[in-house]
């Protein structure tokens, strides 16, 4: 009875020490797959959210995946829908990270359930395999995170819509590599095992498909950083065109002012010609014109803000060389949360689709109302439009990689700030509407 109790409490405390062994190494395999995967996906700040996809991940990394092997697709019906709740942003870059996390974790596991484990069995040395095997998917987790850490993305990437769809692409066949060499020996599974000669052919595709489904879907990773560097590069240089063009236009007003200001003295002249000749319609018709010059106009400044304050002086000058009447109301701090190059597409975009629409319309009145109260960034810009409008506000223009990128990328920098971006048609006028909650300081 003595020996039977002992074996029995033995059994009972090794089955406790194997699942508290579990337990821990789950949570920490967790963690790390966490880090690496909110490093580039958005997830939403509650805690609750947190703490359950650190369980989840781990739970996932653990889950036993071989060649002919349902699993996948039971895994695969909670994974996409627990990472997609879980995380905020661009709808289509969380799908496409989904896919790549999903093909990153599959692929490790795959490959150590489908070799690694009957390998050990092979020897008999099933309990080894229990505990090596788990030591091996979580020092696989925290090599990923420990050894690129400083190279991981501080935030998670903000790509545009056209970048995300390019990547997702491109997922889609690592995404495919994995289902296909997973399932399809499931579905021929009883000719395949019978047949030696096909059952190892079907391992050894195994054997490529796999690593190559791990690697590419690094690749993907490190292709979405340097996508984005690629396109805050782009954003930079096009704010740094527009700022110049700004600055241009001071210098140009500059040598109006040094011009009329070395003329000054030979126009005074001339009006006290014509008054003591009493031709005092023609004088003042001559100060009328000297008035009217653009170097009496002087330095547009439309608000504190000077990024802001560059988009908004170049599309003002931009409407009066087309003879549009632009009606500014701008009050905007020196700095704001949102970042320049977001804070120039917005601006610059819905006042090129403005200036577009206006030019083809008879009333030439632009009105453009922003300010920052409340803790709130609001944008309302208002035109006449005539004929049919594009829903996507796309530019008619040749050279659109030189000209606005439409509603769908302002609604989309919108969204991605947390804010909302409407827009209507009434009574001839269009209007959009933009407003976006800002950080406090």
């Amino acid at each position: 009875m003595a020996s039977t109790f002992l074996i029995s409490l033995a059994e009972y405390l090794l089955l406790c020490f194997q699942n508290w062994f579990w337990l821990i190494l789950v949570f920490t395999s967790g963690f790390f797959l966490f880090r690496i995967v909110s490093a580039f996906l958005a997830v939403k700040p509650r805690r609750g959210w947190r703490i359950a996809l650190v369980l989840f991940l781990g739970s996932i990394s653990d889950m036993v995946i071989w060649l002919g092997d349902t699993n996948l697709l039971f895994i695969l019906l909670f994974f996409f829908p627990v990472l997609l709740l879980a995380s905020k942003g661009d709808r289509a870059g969380r799908l496409t990270l989904t896919v790549i996390f999903f093909c990153l974790i599959m692929s490790v596991n795959a490959v150590l359930d489908t070799y690694y484990g009957p390998i050990m069995a092979r020897f008999d040395l099933d309990d080894l395999y229990y505990y090596s095997n788990k030591f091996i998917r979580l020092a696989v987790w925290a090599m990923l995170y420990l050894a690129p850490r400083k190279h991981l993305p501080k935030r998670p990437p903000q790509l545009s819509p056209r970048f995300w769809r390019l990547v997702l692409l491109l997922a889609a066949m690592p995404f495919s590599s994995l289902l296909a060499v997973v399932l399809l020996p499931f579905l021929q599974s009883d000719y395949i095992y019978e047949n030696g000669l096909l059952h190892s052919l079907t391992m050894n595709i195994g054997v490529a498909v796999l690593p190559f489904v791990f690697l590419t879907s690094l690749v993907l990773l490190y292709a979405i950083q340097v996508l984005e560097e690629h396109q805050r590069l782009e954003e930079a240089d096009k704010l740094a065109s527009l700022r110049e063009s700004y600055y241009q236009n001071l210098r140009r007003e500059e040598q109006q002012v040094r011009t009329l200001r070395h003329d000054m003295r030979n126009h005074l002249t001339a009006v006290q010609g014509l008054l003591e000749r009493g031709e005092t319609q023609q004088a003042a018709s001559y100060l009328s014109e000297i008035a009217s010059s653009p170097a009496m106009g002087g330095r547009r400044n439309l608000c504190e803000n000077e990024t802001a304050n560059v988009v908004l002086a170049a599309k003002a000058e931009d409407m009066d060389q087309r003879g549009l009447i632009g009606d500014f109301a701008v009050s905007l701090p020196r700095e704001l949360s949102i970042t320049d190059t977001d804070l120039c597409a917005l601006l610059g975009n819905a006042l090129d689709n403005a200036i577009e629409a206006a030019v083809q319309a008879g009333d030439k009145r632009i009105s453009v109302r922003c300010r920052a109260d409340k803790g709130l960034f609001m944008l309302r810009v208002e035109n006449a439009v005539e004929g049919e409008i594009r829903p996507d506000l796309s530019t008619t223009k040749a050279d659109k990689s030189s000209h606005g990128f439409g509603l769908a990328g302002m609604r989309e920098i919108a969204q991605r700030c947390g804010g909302s971006l409407e827009t209507r048609v009434q009574g001839g006028r269009f209007e959009l509407v933009a407003c976006i909650p800002l950080e406090s300081a």
